[in-house]
């Protein structure tokens, strides 16, 4: 399991990566989208990666870190996934802006094909 999680983070960043190099606006979005997607997947992965096990203490059990899953990568996640959407939007609604006052949709300014 920890290597097809390792195998698609590393997709997904050098996806992301590769999209946000485009000079296409939408390419862009879609960049950063899938980059943070890969980040959200990397800090969630960093609570726990047991399967079949309650994320709480079970009775009859000592109350330690070992037996529970850390709670707070899955709130930075829930933060980051309403951060990460507050952005996308306002990122969209600039380029917009910016692709109405130049007449392109490219990042650099450069006309391009309609």
């Amino acid at each position: 399991m920890e290597v097809v999680l390792a195998l698609v983070i590393g997709v997904l960043g050098g996806a992301g990566v590769w999209l946000l190099l485009r000079p296409r606006t939408f390419q862009v979005v879609m960049g950063l989208t899938l980059l943070s997607y890969a980040v959200n997947l990397f800090i969630f992965s960093m609570g726990s990666l047991t399967v079949d096990q309650p994320p709480i203490v079970a009775a009859g059990r000592e109350a330690t870190l070992a037996h529970y899953s850390d709670p707070m990568p899955q709130a930075l996640v829930l933060t980051a996934i309403v951060i990460g959407f507050a952005t996308t939007a306002l990122f969209l609604v600039v380029l917009l802006a910016s692709r109405g006052f130049s007449g392109t949709d490219h990042v650099d300014g450069e006309r391009g094909d309609p």
